[in-house]
């Protein structure tokens, strides 16, 4: 192995390790949260989303909706965001959102991230 294949090796590592700890933190807060003991603002800015790719989707009962895969998004951003989601328990039935959003997010199975436009209130 030459040592440009060692370096980029070891800054994937580094990256993958990041992540993870990442998530773990997240996880922590959302406890934290739960616990009513937030160690800061719990709001998560919903450009976190956002930047993600996502592609538009038609379903029978859902309508209109989109969704952002892994493998089309750059790593360490989208696995910010899903640890963000996972952290929160998110299902379709129970989706994240905060005041201000324009989507609401879930996430169903291991390698997308769902979202549905928000209906306008008022």
């Amino acid at each position: 192995m030459t040592m440009d294949e060692k370096t980029q090796k070891l800054g994937e590592m580094l990256a993958e390790l990041r992540n993870k700890f990442q998530g773990c933190a997240e996880c922590i807060d959302a406890l934290l949260n739960y616990l009513g003991q937030s160690m800061e603002p719990s709001a998560v800015k919903e450009e976190t989303f956002t930047i993600l790719k996502f592609e538009a989707q038609k379903g029978e009962r859902l309508g209109e909706f989109e969704i952002a895969s892994k493998a089309n998004n750059l790593p360490d951003k989208w696995s910010h965001a899903f640890n963000v989601l996972r952290a929160s328990n998110v299902t379709i039935k129970d989706r994240y959102y905060e005041k201000g959003y324009a989507y609401s997010y879930w996430l169903y199975g291991t390698d997308r991230i769902y979202r549905q436009k928000l209906k306008q209130q008022g």
